[in-house]
């Protein structure tokens, strides 16, 4: 399948591959508008999922009780939904960039929902770990929510990657560079996230602070991450 996925890599010859005013090749190239619809739902299914981890309290005489003990499902909403809604800004801010895709991209694209369609599963084991289970509950509720997180970030850098070397895929070839230069953010949030499995390990709680904090950091950081000195990242094509 790797094998596939490098072919479909590859730009196709002549003048098509540079982006020209000729147009995509039919069969090879299409326009990104379907794939950014098929996303968009998708990213709108997994982010309503989660809100049926929340109960309505069912206890008679202690519904202010039942509403305060689901703190730890509130948490862990308000970190998923943070999560989601920061990658559909960031696939928002990607595809203003793209202007056609081909299957290569088809299938990186679709490693990246497949990650991020998860994370209502890991968010409901969080929040039952925390609700009813014992501190071994909540270290491995953690650790398999920053795992499942660190995959989508893991999709981010393999999708930043090849990007930076398709400019035959991109609107303005020069984007290539802000590709190439935002695989550090991916590098960062990987790196993050494996921090937040071993500090889960000695607090659960720490390192469920960590998996909070990280949907800040890539909000903040949608447009491109610049660093203090370096030159400001190209703005979204057709953003304000």
């Amino acid at each position: 399948m790797f094998l596939c996925m490098n072919s479909m890599s590859q730009p196709p010859d002549g003048p098509t591959a540079a982006g020209s005013a000729a147009g995509p090749v039919p069969g090879s190239l299409a326009e990104s508008t379907r794939v950014e619809a098929f996303s968009d739902g998708v990213f709108a299914i997994a982010i309503t999922l989660l809100v049926l981890d929340l109960k309505a309290p069912v206890t008679r005489g202690a519904v202010l009780h039942d509403l305060l003990v689901q703190w730890p499902a509130y948490v862990a909403y308000l970190a998923s939904f943070g999560y989601i809604g920061v990658i559909w800004v960031n696939h928002h801010y990607l595809f203003t960039r793209i202007a056609r895709v081909n299957g290569a991209l088809l299938w990186r694209n679709l490693a990246l929902l497949l990650a991020m369609s998860v994370l209502p599963f890991p968010t409901a084991v969080v929040a039952s770990a925390f609700q009813y289970g014992d501190v071994n509950d909540e270290r491995t509720a953690v650790v398999f929510y920053a795992l499942a997180a660190g995959a989508a970030a893991v999709t981010w850098l393999v999708l930043f990657t090849f990007l930076s070397r398709a400019p035959y895929l991109l609107k303005d070839e020069a984007h290539t560079a802000f590709f190439a230069a935002e695989r550090r953010r991916a590098v960062f949030g990987v790196t993050l996230y494996a921090l937040s499995a071993v500090a889960a390990v000695w607090s659960p709680v720490a390192g469920l602070v960590i998996i909070c904090i990280l949907p800040v950091f890539y909000g903040m950081t949608s447009a491109g991450w610049r660093f203090p000195g370096s030159a400001p990242p190209s703005a979204p094509v057709g953003g304000p």
